[in-house]
């Protein structure tokens, strides 16, 4: 039953039992996991705040032959989405935990998909404009996986710009390229309707941006 380290980021979790948890992690070096964090519900556990959606860790975890779920020895906290300051930025953060979830494979050791979701907890921290930083995430994740389409005539003279301001810059740097709203709302549009054919579904985050659209709920 060999025990493994490594450097992960926590895409989700929910309940198991009575006061576990089942926790989904991506990892730098084996790819997407899912394991057992035992005692993660009670109020003194040691995965206390270690477990939030895009939270980096270093985690230890062992596998047993022919077992779906590892079992999680310890998550502790390298960095963490619990200390952005504003209700925007959490709630792309579940945004950006999903879409990795969604493209991760079980197992698969993808080192350029955790660095870009690693990134977006640099930018997000950084205090990167979140809507512009969102369409880089999308354009480099389909790009990556090569979904994104040849777009010259598509797209607009402004998106285009956008993209390849997009190709120049780290995340962290995504305020600096010109982008109008017209512009952001286009590019959503196209990634959302590409993302949704990929996937054959709707994201659960979407109800969270859009909400946080609403008159008086943006920051």
């Amino acid at each position: 039953m060999p025990l493994y380290t490594a450097d992960a980021l926590v895409l989700r979790t929910y309940k198991l039992g009575e006061a576990d948890r089942i926790v989904v992690f991506l990892t730098r070096d084996r790819g997407k996991k899912r394991g057992v964090a035992k005692g993660a519900r009670r109020p003194r556990s040691r995965f206390t705040g270690a477990l939030e959606p895009l939270t980096e860790v270093r985690v230890a975890y062992f596998e047993k032959e022919r077992r779906e779920l590892v079992g999680v020895n310890y998550a502790e906290t390298v960095r963490s989405p619990l200390t952005l300051d504003t209700q925007d930025a959490l709630g792309y953060v579940s945004y950006f935990a999903e879409l990795l979830d969604e493209w991760a494979q079980d197992a698969d050791a993808d080192d350029r998909l955790y660095r870009l979701g690693a990134s977006m907890l640099d930018a997000l921290g950084g205090g990167a404009p979140v809507e512009p930083l969102a369409r880089y995430f999308e354009y480099w994740l389909l790009r990556l996986q090569g979904l994104y389409p040849e777009a010259r005539g598509t797209l607009s003279d402004g998106a285009m710009a956008f993209l390849a301001g997009s190709r120049a810059v780290a995340p962290h740097q995504v305020g600096t390229v010109p982008a109008t709203t017209q512009t952001l709302r286009e590019l959503e549009s196209v990634h959302r309707a590409l993302i949704a054919m990929h996937l054959e579904k709707t994201l659960k985050s979407d109800r969270v941006l859009r909400d946080l659209r609403r008159p008086g709920l943006s920051g």
